[in-house]
């Protein structure tokens, strides 16, 4: 027995979910959802979806089982906290939310409804941090001393028309929000590796220099300056971690990871990826084992394939690396979009099999919170020129 899935927001990012969705096996049926009733036909003939929504009221309204809310990121947590009271279960884009209210509005949410709520943070799935996940859990990291993690884009590289599409008429309103409000591809990297948690934050941020005006404090909702700030963080396992969050930088733009313990490491750079041991015995390029390609569908020894599939598709998961365990994708996910080094299929199929089954997906409210939150209260910190804060936790995801 298959869920019924409402897509709220039909706008670019969301293409490459569609299709996921709809091919999944445990989907029965896709609705479409869309204030500009334009958009929504169009993406309805698109993707051959007849059943659509005028509104997110409208859809609740409905017998879907879930909402995948693709909205502009400050709506994100109003609307699944709306979704999660109307009995459906929530995939949301990130960020969870954009204040603290609202991740414990969420959060109490969550608890109240019991029903699923998974952030679609793609940095989960990134190859560098399934690679390290997998070091960390055989203790070849020994114990983890610093981590370092960044996530740098420029505006130059396509935020402009980003921003436009999300915001429209107002879209400078709200184009110059605290690029630490938006953490989540870095903090989830090192959080999921080690399971530990942010507790303190010093922060400091670099007051922007561009004649676009984004960042003018009267210009932006935020009141914000900042277009690239600089973290430092006391994590609950005792280590350091420092996390940058960059919108004016010359670099062509990364997600990356760095891990440092007391008996191995993993250092990744603009040129490789590579793990070593403090007693230089163990050097490993790992580009081949981390790069994202496409990997075959027939690529884990004892895997039957329909044969029909991988032909009509070239038989291979798109955008994967090898060390992502693609045996475990729906074969009908061969040959379909798959952005972000190849996190979307699992992000779709970790999320569709959580509402089937009940069970906690991974990227749970519990873990969304402490991605999001201590970059929140980072921007309190540089507003404060450094001060050091503490985070507040809302705890583990119940066993």
């Amino acid at each position: 027995m298959g869920i019924k899935v409402g897509i709220v927001g039909t706008g670019s990012f969301v293409q490459g979910f569609i299709p996921l969705f709809k091919a999944h096996p445990l989907v029965d049926k896709i609705v479409l959802c869309d204030l500009d009733s334009e958009k929504l036909a169009a993406n309805a003939r698109k993707h051959q979806i007849p059943d659509v929504s005028p509104s997110l009221d409208d859809l609740l309204n409905t017998d879907v089982d879930a909402v995948v809310v693709m909205t502009q990121h400050w709506m994100h947590a109003p609307q699944a906290i709306q979704a999660l009271k109307a009995g459906k279960h929530v995939y949301s884009a990130v960020p969870a939310g954009i204040t603290l209210d609202e991740i414990a509005s969420l959060v109490h949410t969550v608890k109240e409804t019991g029903l699923v709520y998974m952030i679609g943070e793609t940095s989960y799935y990134y190859p560098e941090a399934i690679y390290c996940r997998g070091q960390f859990a055989h203790g070849a990291f020994g114990h983890i001393v610093y981590g370092e993690a960044e996530y740098y884009h420029d505006w130059d590289h396509g935020l402009y028309d980003v921003a436009k599409w999300r915001g429209g008429k107002s879209w400078m309103k709200f184009a110059g929000s605290p690029p630490m409000h938006y953490p989540t591809h870095s903090t989830s990297m090192i959080i999921s590796v080690t399971g530990s948690h942010m507790t303190n934050v010093s922060c400091l941020g670099f007051i922007d220099r561009s004649d676009d005006g984004i960042y003018q404090k009267e210009a932006n909702i935020y009141e914000n300056e900042f277009s690239n700030q600089t973290a430092l963080f006391r994590m609950s396992d005792g280590s350091m971690c420092r996390i940058n969050e960059f919108r004016r930088i010359g670099h062509p733009g990364t997600v990356r990871l760095s891990l440092f313990g007391t008996e191995g490491s993993f250092e990744h750079n603009t040129q490789s990826a590579v793990w070593v041991t403090k007693d230089a015995k163990q050097k490993k390029l790992l580009d081949e084992q981390l790069t994202c390609r496409n990997v075959s569908a027939k690529s884990k020894a004892g895997r039957s394939v329909d044969m029909d599939l991988v032909t009509a598709a070239a038989g291979t998961y798109l955008g994967t690396a090898p060390i992502q365990p693609v045996d475990r994708l729906p074969e009908t996910f061969i040959g379909l979009p798959n952005g972000h080094c190849g996190s979307h299929q699992f992000l779709v199929d970790d999320f569709v099999k959580a509402c089937v089954s009940g069970m906690l997906p991974p990227n749970n409210i519990w873990d969304a919170a402490r991605y999001v939150i201590p970059g929140l209260v980072a921007h309190e910190s540089a507003k404060k020129d450094g001060l050091l804060l503490d985070i507040p936790d809302f705890g583990d995801a119940p066993l």
